[in-house]
C-alpha cells in the first residue's frame, strides 16, 4: 500500500475511534478515522481512500482529495516557513514538506509554489520546486496559441523558465523577455515554436502580424501618458524601448510605422507626437 496514492480497500473490522480498511486476509488493516466515516459502513465494503503518514510517522487512510498525490504536480500555498522547510496546504490535516533543499528561491508565507511531490529515503511525502525532469513535452498547443503557466526558473544567461498549464515545458527566451519576473508568477503568454522535441519556445507577444495593432496601441497610450509627445525619436535605444513599451525595437519600429503609415503620429529626431 503505497503513500500518496488512492486505493480502494476493504473494511476489515470497526472500533469506536475508526474503521480499519485493508486487503482481504490482512489482520491489522490501516485506520480510517471516524471524522473521515459518511453515512453507514459496514464490514467487507469497499472504500477508495487516499494513504499518507500522521505526525507518528504511522500510515493513515482519509476520504479526503487532497490537492496532490505522489508524483503529480501542483501550485500550492505556503502556510509557515519552519527550521526545516517549508510547510504547504495540500488539502489534508498534516501540512506537506518543502524541504530547504528542495527550494528554487527566497520563499514567504503566502506565496504560491509550483512542486512536485515525491517520497524520500524514509517513505515520507515531501515536495520539490526542482521540477523540470517531471514536465512534459506532449503539449497540444501550436505557434500562436495564447498559453498560462508558471515561472519556475530564471536563468539570467538564457530565459524565464514557464509550466505551461503547470505540466508542460516552456521558456521564454531572454532577448524575447522584457517585463520582470519572478519564482511562481503566474503568466500569460504566447507560443513562438514548438520544437522537435516538443518543448514550447514562448513569447511575450502573438506574432508580428497580429501583435502589430496591440503594440500600436499600447505607444498610442504611452504617449498620451507623456502629454501628447515622447521625448526620444523612432532611434530610440533598445533599452528605453522595453523600459516604456515591454517590446523588441523592431517590434516597436513595426508599430510605429503602422501608426504614422495611418497619418497618427509624426516622427522627429528627437520626438513622436501624437496627431
Amino acid at each position: 500500500m503505497k503513500i500518496g496514492t488512492y486505493q480502494t480497500l476493504k473494511v476489515l473490522y470497526k472500533k469506536d475511534f475508526g474503521i480499519f480498511l485493508g486487503n482481504e486476509g490482512d489482520e491489522r488493516g490501516i485506520l480510517l478515522p471516524k471524522n473521515q466515516v459518511a453515512g453507514e459502513i459496514n464490514v467487507g465494503d469497499d472504500i477508495n481512500v487516499f494513504l499518507y503518514k500522521d505526525s507518528e510517522d504511522r500510515i493513515i487512510a482519509t476520504t479526503k482529495r487532497p490537492k496532490i498525490a505522489l508524483g503529480e504536480l501542483a501550485l500550492l500555498e505556503i502556510k509557515e516557513i519552519s527550521k526545516i522547510g517549508a510547510f504547504l496546504d495540500w488539502g489534508i490535516d498534516k501540512d506537506l514538506l518543502l524541504p530547504f533543499k528542495e527550494q528554487t528561491g527566497k520563499l514567504m508565507a503566502g506565496d504560491k509554489v509550483l512542486v512536485y511531490m515525491y517520497s524520500d529515503k524514509s517513505d515520507r511525502l515531501c515536495a520539490t520546486m526542482n521540477i523540470y525532469k517531471h514536465l512534459k513535452s506532449d503539449s497540444p498547443y501550436n505557434k500562436g496559441d495564447e498559453v498560462t503557466g508558471t515561472v519556475y526558473g530564471i536563468n539570467p544567461e538564457m530565459g524565464v523558465f514557464v509550466a505551461v498549464d503547470n505540466m508542460y515545458y516552456g521558456m521564454l527566451p531572454k532577448q524575447k523577455a522584457f517585463k520582470k519576473y519572478r519564482i511562481s508568477d503566474s503568466v500569460k503568454l504566447f507560443v513562438d515554436a514548438v520544437r522537435e522535441d516538443g518543448k514550447l519556445n514562448l513569447s511575450e507577444g502573438r506574432s508580428a502580424y497580429l501583435q502589430m495593432n496591440d503594440d500600436a496601441d499600447k505607444i498610442l497610450s504611452v504617449i498620451d501618458e507623456f502629454g501628447g509627445e515622447l521625448p526620444f525619436g523612432e532611434k530610440a535605444d533598445p533599452s528605453v524601448i522595453a523600459r516604456e513599451f515591454s517590446m523588441s525595437k523592431a517590434a516597436f519600429k513595426r508599430a510605429l510605422g503602422h501608426l504614422y503609415k495611418e497619418g497618427k503620429v509624426e516622427l522627429g529626431p528627437d520626438a513622436i507626437r501624437r496627431k
